[in-house]
């Protein structure tokens, strides 16, 4: 089947895409691992010894990047509705966390100990459709917190993927009220074109 116009100009930007291109070269498994790595740098956000929890993990470009920072001490936790090829340092569970016994078994492996980081790299499937993605993609969000207040430490960090539009700024004012600060992130590892950005915060308070 011929490809449309539209998937062969995705595909040339892809392939000469320069995070695409340095993935295979460190040995990263998606371009998403410098979105990650950047917002790292700029924040000293993973610190060695940390508990991570990293949901909407596949295929594993965001729990490599915070395995390595984590070391030996640290653990990260990864999930994922989608399988994931194994990673070292890394503890995946397969299945949707929204569901109960994937929530359980997410929090058992936490046992005693809470986070000090959640992280969701989380997206639907695109439509194309902005009145049908943008709400999916809050929806997924609001979902990650109510994870995140469920599982961190007190001061821990959150950041999530969020796009601009219909519900973003009702999403920072409820961060507002678990964080002591919320900030905007746009990586340059993300497309430009893009309307995604990653909300961080910072020093979880509780439920409010």
């Amino acid at each position: 089947m011929a490809r449309s116009k539209t998937s062969k100009q995705w595909l040339k930007e892809h392939f000469d895409d320069v995070y695409v291109k340095r993935s295979r070269e460190e040995g990263y498994r998606s371009r998403a691992s410098f979105k990650l790595l950047e917002i790292h740098q700029q924040d000293g956000l993973i610190k060695p010894g940390m508990t991570v929890v990293d949901l909407g993990a596949a295929p594993g470009g965001w729990s490599q990047v915070a395995a390595e920072l984590v070391g030996g001490k640290g653990r990260v936790i990864a999930s994922d509705i989608l399988p994931m090829d194994s990673l070292a340092g890394v503890e995946f569970l397969q299945g949707d966390f929204t569901e109960e016994d994937v929530l359980n078994k997410l929090l058992a492996s936490l046992g005693d100990q809470a986070a000090d980081l959640v992280i969701s790299d989380m997206a639907p499937n695109i439509s194309g459709m902005k009145d049908i993605d943008q709400p999916r993609v809050m929806y997924l969000a609001e979902l990650a917190l109510d994870l995140a207040r469920a599982v961190l430490k007190p001061g821990a960090f959150f950041l999530v993927k969020v796009f601009q539009g219909e519900g973003y700024e009702a999403l920072r004012k409820e961060l507002k009220i678990s964080f002591s600060s919320v900030k905007a992130r746009k990586p340059k590892a993300s497309r430009a074109r893009s309307s995604e950005i990653y909300l961080l915060a910072a020093g979880f308070r509780g439920l409010g």
